[in-house]
């Protein structure tokens, strides 16, 4: 009877999802996510844990309305390290901005790269994830053994460039080479944690 409730139950939510067209959403968002998970260096529980990191922050940043209202911040986590990067109007905002980020549970280090300037133009930050794509698919040129473009996060701001990831010395200067020869890239600051 409980099984027969079950099967039920699955039916009608499949054929909810198939009348609605959700179906190649969730399976194709699914293989793309065991995809990720397959090629990152990172655990499982790290991966969710990291997401579940930049919500806290998100959330601590916006409770501080004068901060989140004159200021634009964006919040990365990779293996438990919080990178900022934006702009505020002064450093005492800056200051709190890399306090709430590092009074977050589970959070390792604070890379506080917020810079003391008026929020970037929308002009700006489409142009960085312009820069962004490009240094994503310049990855797939890097000819080191083994190694796989998905497990470098990469974050513009400005025309400067991070680059997060657990990754091997050579793999690292390879990517940094690889990256500093996109255009647009203006600098490029390394934030990785090695293997070796």
């Amino acid at each position: 009877m409980m099984a027969t409730r079950w099967i039920v139950t699955g039916t009608l939510l499949l054929s909810a999802l198939l009348l609605n067209g959700c179906v190649p959403v969730v399976v194709v968002g699914g293989a793309a996510a065991t995809a990720s998970l397959v090629h990152d260096r990172r655990t499982t529980g790290s991966i969710v844990e990291d997401e579940a990191i930049e919500l806290r922050v998100i959330n601590a940043l916006s409770k501080e309305k004068e901060l989140s209202q004159q200021s634009h911040i964006n919040v990365t986590s990779y293996n438990y390290t919080v990178l900022l990067t934006g702009e505020t109007p002064t450093e005492a905002f800056r200051k709190r901005a890399g306090d709430l980020a590092r009074a977050q549970e589970k959070v390792r280090r604070v890379h506080n790269e917020l810079v003391i300037a008026a929020p970037s133009s929308m002009m700006t930050r489409s142009s960085d994830s312009l820069i962004t794509t490009r240094v994503k698919s310049a990855l797939f040129k890097v000819k080191v053994e083994g190694f796989d473009p998905s497990r470098v996060k990469v974050v513009t701001e400005n025309g400067t460039v991070y680059l997060m990831g657990l990754l091997y010395h050579r793999e690292a200067e390879a990517v940094t080479e690889q990256a500093r020869q996109v255009s647009g890239v203006q600098r490029i600051v390394t934030l990785y944690q090695y293997q070796d």
